[in-house]
């Protein structure tokens, strides 16, 4: 039913209507052949009108890269609760890896003056910074750190250092390395500055550590690995970004006749559930997730508190836990 119907029905105008909807200045009369009315029929204001006209004030924007992520799941199972305690609502918004999404999701929530926004970062360009540094909403983002900006981000660099040396102290020193577009900080550099520093450290020249780049896949794993088996066919180590693609190169591997991890150490980062049911199961960092979410969480809900008062940047940066299994 639309209101011009619904205003036939109760024999007052359209613009009636709307004031009452709106609790605007209306007759003790018309209020109650509207209230009849709308009793009568089952009328019920329309959702979309009603919030262009008073905002998302107590909801919060979820921004994330791949809805389907492990890492992502655990994020929101953190972070969901902890606003919901606070009494706010959450929209989640899925940018499917895609940079250009991520503003167009930034300037969405704004312009529908939401509470505050969470983004759980990927890849930094000039244009984001600058987004996030001119948003007129609080805002906190997750997974990366960005200057000036309040954030919550994983010990990146010293997870893949750590890792790397527990499969150096295996007597593995022809090693690769599979990762992803440095446009990522956290993921693509820092990850990959840690193995090369663990070499450095070790007295290995970090220039022989065979590199392939990924997708954030198991497919991508897979691809990688046989691209480095045909460059360095005597591969004894191999460290991967990300779980799934430790998974996807573990089976290109066994595809090639190695054995793991007799033949090749294997190590992936994340702790992905599926890496501890694999065989042989695979040898991690773990990353808290559910955590940074929590942190997150609480962090915006203090700033909105704080409505917009200049303050600290808060920025906090969780560790790991290295996760010793079979792979290695």
């Amino acid at each position: 039913m639309t209101m011009k119907e619904l205003a036939q029905i109760a024999g007052v105008s359209t613009a009636a209507i709307s004031r009452y909807i709106n609790d605007g200045p209306l007759s003790k009369e018309k209020k109650e052949r509207i209230r009849a009315a709308m009793d009568e029929t089952g009328y019920h204001p329309d959702a979309a009108s009603q919030v262009a006209k008073v905002g998302f004030a107590d909801h919060i924007g979820l921004i994330v890269p791949k809805i389907d992520s492990d890492a992502v799941n655990r994020f929101t199972t953190g972070a969901a609760p902890a606003l919901a305690d606070a009494g706010f609502l959450t929209l989640l918004a899925d940018t499917t890896n895609d940079p250009a999404k991520e503003l167009s999701y930034l300037e969405l929530y704004q312009n529908r003056q939401v509470a505050g926004i969470i983004l759980l970062a990927s890849v930094l360009t000039p244009q984001l910074e600058d987004a996030l540094r001119s948003s007129n909403v609080p805002t906190v983002v997750v997974g990366q750190q960005f200057r000036q900006i309040p954030c919550v981000y994983h010990d990146d660099f010293g997870a893949a250092y750590e890792l790397t040396n527990l499969v150096l102290s295996k007597d593995r020193n022809k090693l690769g390395y599979i990762g992803i577009t440095e446009q990522d900080i956290a993921v693509g550099q820092n990850r990959k500055s840690g193995v090369q520093m663990a070499m450095k450290d070790y007295g290995l020249d970090p220039e022989t550590l065979a590199v392939e780049i990924s997708s954030l896949s198991v497919e991508g794993g897979r691809a990688a690995t046989e691209q480095l088996l045909k460059r360095k066919p005597d591969l004894n180590g191999l460290i991967c970004a990300t779980d799934r693609i430790a998974i996807g190169a573990m089976e290109a591997l066994r595809n090639a006749g190695k054995r793991i991890p007799q033949d090749v150490s294997v190590i992936g980062m994340d702790d992905n559930w599926v890496g501890e049911y694999i065989s042989p199961r695979l040898t991690t960092a773990h990353f808290y997730y559910k955590t940074s979410g929590e942190k997150a969480s609480n962090l915006l809900i203090e700033m909105i508190q704080n409505k917009g008062k200049p303050g600290p940047v808060h920025q906090v940066m969780l560790g790991y836990t290295i996760k010793n299994r079979d792979s290695v």
